[in-house]
């Protein structure tokens, strides 16, 4: 154990707590981190990378049951030998994969001296925290009572899953994202209030998995955060897939005395009654700022946002605070970002780092769902670019003439492109389709660097991939386009 007080110390080991650890080691400061429960955080554990597991096997589960369109015959011929889907397997995988991140994790902390202490932490001022065993996700009691001192404190606390009144949580049969990734027996009948991310991701899993699944949002459309467009192309696909999506609803109430669960939602044509055996939960997160502390040292903070500056110091002196702890977007590649930054600048301040860091720029923040189709997105809409005064080009490539897309067997989707008339700039990019995640980093590669649409369009893409779709969007709108 390093000598106290130590230069940082970090509360919460998920992306962006762990990351502003290593980053804080490289730089020369002396840092502890402080975990109560798993290193790694809600996105190693119970969030992001255990639910790209179980997208991964539901997209299996698709691809089989369409294996004839890929050249295959099945024994039997009529699709009744086709391989079924073992729930438990799923989410016994799913549970391995997050469990290697987590090994991973405390390599890292290891690698890069790191010292780590598991266990719930107290903030008590003047750069003292205290901290107390907790019990973990698996049950296990960690840590033990002591107390350390920071000169520089970073509060990473995560959010969690956000609860009304009309839909209590109570883990069997109102359930939030955590028991949807847990539980080993699939409902038969599922219904997911709201379609954001959350919502649409895990609807892509149990249908692929035989759960009757319906969608209720609030508002009138599927990701409504996305394009326009994006959002109408995801309707047409899971409605073709066979998802119920009731859209301008809203879940008033849900009944769970009997066997199941009996909902009742609001419609524009009236109350309408859905009968499933669950419901889950996925109307977003809040921060978790209660009981470590904040208000008994007077932090600032606003329904589950902690105040911060743009280099993420609180009210309070030596305290900081990153990631959804400080509102959204609820993003790990943000998270990570902001601890960065906000190392950076504490150890510039230092005197250990020659210069101070830019701010996070969350306009050029990427955003990416994994059902499938993927949605990534980053920048203006077509809409709030109008909105903020700009007059556009609009670009648009559709997968269907793409030759890498009909050679996947997959053509759903497009790439939409939002360019400044003017000066050329890239306001946004929309992509929905196979991958749609993995090319969304060349447009905010594009943004971050200032290039323009016709830097862009005239880089040369390879042949045949689906990025080509980027380039080929990029020349529509300037009416260039060559294979659409």
């Amino acid at each position: 154990m390093a000598n106290a007080p130590y230069d940082v110390l970090v509360i919460g080991s998920g992306p962006g707590g762990y990351e502003a650890a290593i980053r804080a080691h490289q730089l020369g400061l002396n840092v502890a981190i402080v975990e109560k429960n798993k290193l790694g955080g809600v996105c190693l554990n119970i969030g992001c990378i255990p639910t790209k597991a179980l997208l991964k096997s539901a997209e299996i589960a698709n691809q089989m049951a369409h294996i004839a369109d890929y050249g295959f015959t099945m024994p039997g011929g009529d699709g009744a030998s086709l391989p079924t889907p073992d729930f438990e397997a799923v989410v016994k995988r799913s549970r391995g994969v997050a469990d290697k991140m987590n090994k991973g994790v405390q390599f890292l902390m290891k690698k890069n001296k790191v010292d780590v202490f598991m266990g719930k932490a107290t903030l008590k001022g003047n750069g003292k925290v205290t901290i107390e065993p907790s019990e973990t996700m698996d049950g296990e009691t960690v840590g033990e009572a002591q107390e350390i001192e920071a000169r520089h404190i970073i509060i990473a606390t995560g959010a969690r899953a956000r609860e009304i009144p009309t839909l209590p949580v109570d883990g069997t049969k109102i359930i939030d994202y955590k028991q949807a990734m847990l539980q080993t027996e699939r409902p038969d009948s599922m219904v997911i209030v709201g379609a954001g991310a959350i919502g649409v991701e895990f609807a892509y899993v149990y249908h692929n998995m035989g759960t009757e699944v319906t969608i209720v949002e609030l508002q009138d459309r599927l990701v409504p955060v996305e394009d326009v467009d994006v959002s109408k192309e995801l309707g047409r696909a899971y409605k073709k897939m066979g998802v119920k999506i009731m859209t301008g609803s809203q879940v008033t109430n849900v009944d769970t005395s009997g066997d199941g669960c009996v909902v009742t939602v609001q419609t524009k044509k009236g109350d309408q009654t859905l009968e499933a055996d669950q419901v889950l939960s996925a109307i977003g997160v809040v921060g978790n700022v209660e009981g470590f502390g904040l208000d008994e040292l007077g932090v600032e903070h606003d329904r589950g946002a902690i105040k911060v500056d743009s280099m993420y110091r609180t009210n309070i002196d030596g305290l900081y605070a990153i990631g959804d702890v400080v509102g959204g977007p609820w993003l790990a590649h943000v998270a990570s970002h902001e601890g960065i930054v906000c190392i950076e600048n504490i150890a510039h301040e230092m005197g250990k780092h020659d210069s101070a860091p830019h701010a996070v720029d969350y306009l050029n923040v990427p955003g990416c769902t994994y059902c499938l189709p993927q949605i990534a997105s980053v920048g203006y809409t077509e809409e709030k670019a109008k909105e903020a005064g700009f007059d556009v080009l609009i670009g648009k490539f559709p997968f269907a003439a793409s030759g890498k897309a009909a050679a996947i067997g997959d053509q759903t989707g497009f790439v939409k492109v939002v360019v400044d008339e003017k000066y050329g700039e890239v306001l946004g990019a929309h992509i929905i389709g196979h991958d749609a995640t993995e090319m969304i980093a060349e447009v905010v590669t594009a943004r971050a660097l200032e290039t323009t649409a016709h830097e862009v369009m005239e880089a040369m893409h390879p042949h045949p991939t689906l990025s080509e779709a980027v380039m080929e969007a990029f020349r529509d709108a300037y009416g260039q386009a060559i294979n659409a």
